[in-house]
């Protein structure tokens, strides 16, 4: 397949639209993973956001009595709280929050990450808690309960404002509470820089996978299409070789000045023979081509193998003797019914019992016995075509069924032969819903056995002469 041209460049393509879509699914597939995965989290920092919240609401309302006011009772609950121009606000984070995690409230919001601001009515910053924002105080918006912000060093907030209320039940102001998005913002940095550089490798890969499963795949259209061009080959050459016989017949006719009857009559005669040659050839192409694209009508009849035996036998009797060969029928009768009978086509079933009969004769040697055998084992008829011939090799048995291969292509090309004969017997075979097998040794003679479903009538016993009327 390397050296075809055509099919490099199919293969190329077939492992281009391989990879493109492979390609174009992994893509999907990791952003959707990017996304899934940035939500999953986002919703994670909001439900932590919305639980620190409102815990520090519910605990806060009940103790604050003037509005935008800080009492005692708020900095009691609230320990590291800096309430704005006082001098806590000189201090670092860490030493305000230092005493927050001992308290289950603010467990959470003495986080480094985590920071708490109070707000007035105004939007005034009051007081604070943590490490805060420099972002200014006119980013604050009453419209907007959530909010993203980025601060003058490019660090991404997310923060919830709630509003609070005094113990009577009048607006105080807000509380935000906030965290800072760097953890967040880092795993989705890691994690978009594991898809770009592993995006790439896997496309390599399924580029290199996809360029071996086009080649899988392409491979048993590139063994059909050496099958057809031997085939084509094949045929050729046995087409060519009457053709030749013809031609040469012919012209050595038209170089002789005169022509004598006897001499005109043994020309037409080779041509006859050459001609019918042709035809049977070209019959035996057509027959295998319309049983490949099942366009073959098998004439589905009761057929007596025995009565078939029995006529080929009789066919092939003086082509046995002239070759100095036994020809023997050896049928194993069961029963009270000795007829074994079959569906199909008589004619091909004919055909098959006698290419099988010809090609055992063929390479059997004077002196050599041809034997058919038929029993019954189950529900199928077993016929056995048995030689003593010249046998054929493991290497061979797998090729034999192949159209016009010969073991012996010299002496089959001798005796007429044009290497289908074994092929149309299995493609005969394989219409009737049999199986065709070969077992041979070189130098002791070859076995071909075919395994045909028998006939059944209505009541479930085999067929007879006397009640063929009731088969199925």
């Amino acid at each position: 397949m390397h050296q075809n041209q055509l099919f490099n460049w199919t293969r190329l393509k077939l492992a281009g639209w391989y990879s493109g879509v492979m390609g174009f699914i992994l893509c999907l597939f990791g952003f959707a993973i990017y996304q899934v995965m940035a939500r999953a989290h986002w919703y994670g920092l909001d439900q932590e956001l919305e639980v620190v919240s409102g815990t520090l609401h519910d605990a806060l309302e009940p103790n604050l009595s003037q509005p935008g006011a800080i009492n005692p009772a708020v900095q009691a609950l609230l320990p590291s709280l800096c309430v704005v121009n006082t001098d806590c606000m000189g201090l670092q984070a860490e030493e305000l929050t230092q005493t927050n995690k001992q308290r289950h409230i603010l467990g959470v919001v003495g986080q480094e990450a985590y920071y708490l601001r109070f707000l007035n009515p105004a939007g005034e910053v009051v007081a604070i808690i943590g490490n805060q924002p420099t972002y200014t105080s006119s980013q604050f918006s009453s419209q907007q309960t959530w909010q993203t912000l980025e601060d003058t060093d490019g660090n991404r907030y997310h923060q919830v404002s709630i509003p609070l209320k005094t113990k009577d039940s009048r607006f105080w102001g807000y509380m935000e509470v906030g965290r800072s998005l760097k953890e967040f913002d880092d795993h989705l940095y890691t994690l978009k820089w594991l898809l770009l550089v592993g995006l790439p490798f896997a496309l390599c890969l399924v580029a290199l996978a996809s360029w071996w499963l086009a080649g899988l795949a392409m491979q048993p259209v590139y063994q059909s299409y050496n099958q057809i061009q031997q085939f084509t080959a094949d045929a050729a050459h046995e087409l060519r070789t009457p053709l030749a016989a013809i031609r040469a017949t012919v012209e050595s006719v038209l170089q002789t000045p005169e022509l004598t009857e006897p001499e005109a009559r043994t020309t037409l005669q080779i041509v006859e023979r050459q001609n019918h040659r042709l035809s049977q050839l070209v019959q035996d192409l057509l027959l295998l081509s319309r049983m490949d694209m099942q366009k073959f009508r098998c004439k589905h009849q009761p057929c007596c193998i025995n009565d078939l035996i029995s006529d080929v036998i009789e066919e092939f009797a003086a082509l046995a003797i002239a070759e100095a060969v036994s020809l023997e029928a050896e049928i194993n009768q069961t029963g009270s019914l000795p007829e074994l009978y079959v569906s199909g086509d008589e004619e091909q079933l004919y055909r098959l019992l006698a290419n099988l009969v010809n090609n055992a004769i063929q390479y059997t040697g004077p002196g050599g016995v041809v034997k058919i055998k038929l029993k019954r084992e189950e529900a199928f008829a077993v016929i056995t075509v048995q030689d003593t011939g010249i046998g054929i090799s493991t290497a061979d048995q797998a090729r034999i069924f192949d159209r016009f291969y010969r073991v012996h292509s010299d002496r089959s090309r001798a005796t007429g032969g044009s290497g289908l004969g074994l092929s149309i017997a299995q493609a005969i075979t394989n219409a009737h819903q049999g199986m065709i097998q070969v077992q041979s040794e070189v130098g002791k003679g070859s076995s071909f056995t075919v395994r045909l479903p028998l006939l059944t009538y209505k009541h479930g016993s085999l067929p007879h002469k006397t009640n063929l009327a009731q088969v199925e």
